[in-house]
């Protein structure tokens, strides 16, 4: 199994990577987070010219016709500029879950789409701005409509209570889920990296006590701590990608676990890093700290993906060897 990204993929990660700082993602996430969805759209349009929405969808749909891989690559990018908006939904389930191939189509045109699976999706997100919108109920893909909006700790991920409407033919829901639940932990491993690179570059400047407090053996170990953490995460967020249908479940819902925690305890050692500073939400880390927060228990909590991981190794049959 091949777990570094071939030469086209590299290539396509740098072109997002290249393009998105330009773009001011932080403060679309910002005007996003406050209701104006202007800038946000743009900033969509610009990655759906990219193909980041068309990845997953079938070329007959004009769609790229990726594989799962470059999907965590593109997410992972997004998670560490934190780019607003439906990404899992739009680009990751809606593609596996819906049979109508004009609606495909128009995703990987650069539609945005939302959709609410619960109990582990219940709310939709964004469904005030998405073109398409759905909803899972008792195995039912049906069309849906917004309803009451819901907080979140995360004010960039404005999430709605939808109505079910009339239904529609759906593809494979449990692939789209596994592949929401992958996406997700790959946004996940961005935000980290993102929140670990910051997290770096401001304890070399930081001075305390006539130093600077990167010098400090109690920050290096814990910062040494995160680094661990993501690159133990990593490969399991790739080899889900990478996997068969069999095991499907089981990788996908290990990947989730582990990026949450690693994600998390960057989120928490960078607060302790920067100290007051940190707490504030006029700071850009505020941005990454509050996404991960709500990221964690998005498309499923930590204790149902250990759940799951648990039962498949339960279930699954062994053989002793004499």
């Amino acid at each position: 199994m091949r777990f570094e990204p071939t030469s086209e993929q590299r290539a396509f990660v740098a072109s997002l990577a290249r393009h998105l700082p330009g773009a001011a993602p932080v403060g679309a996430a910002r005007a996003w987070a406050e209701g104006d969805s202007g800038p946000g759209r743009a900033l969509w349009s610009r990655l759906a010219e990219q193909g980041v929405g068309a990845l997953l969808v079938p070329e007959e749909h004009d769609g790229m016709g990726a594989t799962p891989v470059e999907m965590v690559l593109a997410l992972e990018v997004l998670g560490r500029y934190a780019v607003p908006g439906p990404w899992v939904e739009s680009a990751a389930y809606l593609p596996l879950a819906l049979a109508d191939g004009d609606a495909v189509a128009g995703l990987a045109g650069g539609e945005i789409g939302s959709v609410a699976v619960p109990p582990h999706a219940p709310y939709a997100l964004d469904a005030d701005v998405a073109d398409h919108l759905f909803l899972v109920s008792d195995g039912r893909l049906t069309r849906a409509t917004p309803g009451e909006a819901v907080g979140s700790v995360d004010g960039a991920r404005r999430l709605h209570a939808v109505t079910a409407g009339d239904p529609v033919e759906a593809a494979d829901l449990d692939a789209a889920f596994d592949t929401a639940v992958l996406a997700t932990a790959a946004q996940l491993l961005g935000c980290g990296e993102r929140l670990l690179a910051d997290t770096v570059a401001y304890v070399k400047q930081r001075r305390q006590f006539g130093r600077e407090i990167g010098s400090y053996q109690a920050i290096k170990h814990q910062l040494a701590d995160v680094r661990i953490a993501l690159d133990f995460a990593r490969p399991l967020v790739h080899g889900a990608a990478l996997g068969g249908p069999d095991d499907r479940a089981r990788d996908v819902s290990a990947a989730k676990a582990a990026s949450a925690d690693a994600a998390y305890l960057a989120s928490r050692v960078g607060l302790q890093a920067h100290g007051a500073i940190g707490y504030t939400r006029e700071y850009d880390l505020s941005v990454w700290i509050t996404k991960v927060r709500a990221l964690v228990s998005a498309w499923g909590t930590p204790a149902y993906h250990r759940r799951r991981v648990l039962e498949s190794l339960v279930a699954r049959p062994t053989t002793l060897e004499a």
